[in-house]
């Protein structure tokens, strides 16, 4: 067994790093030679890991084109190579590795939106959650309300950006029109993450609802939680952040 070990390692390394074929790979093929052989099982690895990383950023190959998204794949594929048998964990350094991609640096944007596409496809693998209805807190007594401590959806992901990556993420969607228009410079955006049913959802956040959601995803009683953020926001308003955050499927129990 420990040969046999030693012998598949070795061949990963062969296809994943270029290192020399092992001697006791065996050689004898009637119609190519072991380099053929070699470069069949590389290009099959390179191949797939291309397919998972369009797959889990469709918004970024659209952004660059087809040839561009080649070059980054070959680029990043080289740098990362697959460390899990499941290809749906592929990817996650690509946010990194576009901030540091020579070729991509004039798109300053880029980045952020790999970090959000990325958090978009984690929330689509997370596991479901019964909707939440809000007749569900006449459970509690109004005295109660203070110390009620909501659960979030687990695709619940907040993402920031100094760009409006919530506008590109929506115009570069299948049922998006052709003709927008996106103005990097119109400031910073707040993008929630979250899933209905079997669809990613992405919308914008004010910054109190940020805060409010971030002091509740860590748990924080309901009355904590939203003296806190109106200590930063006086125009919170909490009503509405309930019936839009339970609209968008992020609140999904109370205790």
């Amino acid at each position: 067994m420990s040969d046999f070990n030693f012998d598949l390692t070795h061949f990963a390394q062969t296809i994943v790093k270029g290192v020399e074929p092992s001697s006791q790979i065996d050689t004898h093929y009637a119609n190519y030679s072991l380099g053929t052989a070699i470069e069949v099982y590389r290009n099959n690895y390179r191949g797939n890991l291309h397919d998972a990383l369009a797959g889990a950023y469709p918004v970024i190959k659209q952004l660059v084109g087809d040839d561009f998204f080649r070059l980054l794949g070959q680029r990043f594929i080289e740098k990362y190579p697959s460390r899990s048998a499941n290809l749906h964990h592929y990817g996650a350094e690509l946010a990194g590795f576009l901030a540091n991609f020579q070729p991509a640096q004039e798109l300053v944007y880029l980045p952020d939106v790999a970090t959000l596409e990325w958090a978009c496809h984690i929330a689509y693998f997370e596991n479901d959650e019964d909707p939440f209805e809000l007749n569900t807190l006449s459970r509690f007594s109004p005295e109660q309300y203070p110390q009620l401590i909501f659960k979030l959806h687990p695709a619940v992901r907040i993402v920031r950006s100094a760009y409006p990556i919530s506008a590109i993420w929506q115009a570069h969607q299948p049922q998006a029109a052709n003709n927008f228009h996106i103005d990097l410079d119109s400031g910073a955006c707040i993008a929630l993450v979250s899933r209905i049913a079997d669809k990613v959802e992405v919308i914008d956040l004010s910054k109190a609802e940020a805060e409010w959601l971030q002091h509740i995803q860590a748990e924080n009683p309901l009355g904590i939680s939203t003296e806190k953020t109106l200590e930063q926001h006086s125009d919170f308003d909490l009503q509405n952040a309930l019936l839009k955050f339970v609209a968008q499927n992020v609140l999904v129990d109370v205790r």
